[in-house]
C-alpha cells in the first residue's frame, strides 16, 4: 500500500511539473528598448547626421514598430518624419534593413508585391536594432540626399549605444 502511495505521489507531481512547463510555453518574454536608450539612440544618430551637413528626421520604433522616439532637425523637410517612420516601420516589420530591400522587391523580383503593403517603404535608412541575438526595435533616418547616406547615420546611432544593447 505504502509503496502504490509513493507512486501515485511521485506520478502526480511529474505531471503537475509537466503542467506547469506547458504553462510556461505558452507565454513568450522579450525585450524592448526603454525610451532613455532609443531617445540615446535618436540623439546619436542625429549628431552623425549634422556633421555630415544633413538636416534629417529620425525614428525609433519598438519591436512591434510602435513608435518611440520622433526627432526632426530645424531645416529637415515636411516630409522627413513619415518617411523615417515608415523606414523604421519597413525595417522592424520585414526584419531587415531597407537598403536590401529595394533590390530584392523592385520589379520583377519574386517579392515585388511586398512594395503594395501599407506603410512598407523600400528605400535605404531603416534599420533593424538587435540585442542579444532580438530584434528590439528599428531605426528610420530620412532627409540624406540618399538612402544609402540615411543608412550609414542609423548605423552609426546604432553603434552608439551598441553596449547598452549587449546581455
Amino acid at each position: 500500500m505504502l509503496k502504490r502511495t509513493l507512486t501515485a505521489f511521485i506520478l502526480s507531481g511529474f505531471i503537475a511539473g509537466n503542467a506547469v512547463a506547458a504553462d510556461d510555453e505558452a507565454l513568450v518574454s522579450f525585450k524592448v528598448m526603454t525610451p532613455e536608450t532609443a531617445m540615446e539612440l535618436a540623439q546619436a544618430t542625429l549628431a552623425d547626421c549634422r556633421k555630415r551637413g544633413f538636416q534629417i528626421a529620425v525614428a525609433v520604433v519598438d519591436r512591434f514598430g510602435v513608435m518611440q522616439v520622433m526627432i526632426r532637425d530645424r531645416f529637415a523637410g515636411p516630409h522627413t518624419p513619415e518617411t523615417a517612420r515608415r523606414k523604421a516601420w519597413t525595417a522592424v516589420s520585414f526584419r531587415t534593413d531597407t537598403s536590401s530591400m529595394v533590390a530584392l522587391t523592385k520589379a520583377g523580383e519574386p517579392q515585388a508585391g511586398v512594395r503594395q503593403v501599407p506603410n512598407a517603404l523600400m528605400i535605404g535608412g531603416g534599420v533593424p536594432v538587435e540585442a542579444g541575438g532580438s530584434m528590439v526595435g528599428a531605426i528610420g533616418v530620412s532627409g540624406a540626399p540618399g538612402g544609402d547616406l540615411d543608412d550609414a547615420c542609423a548605423r552609426v546611432g546604432i553603434e552608439a549605444i551598441d553596449d547598452k544593447l549587449a546581455f
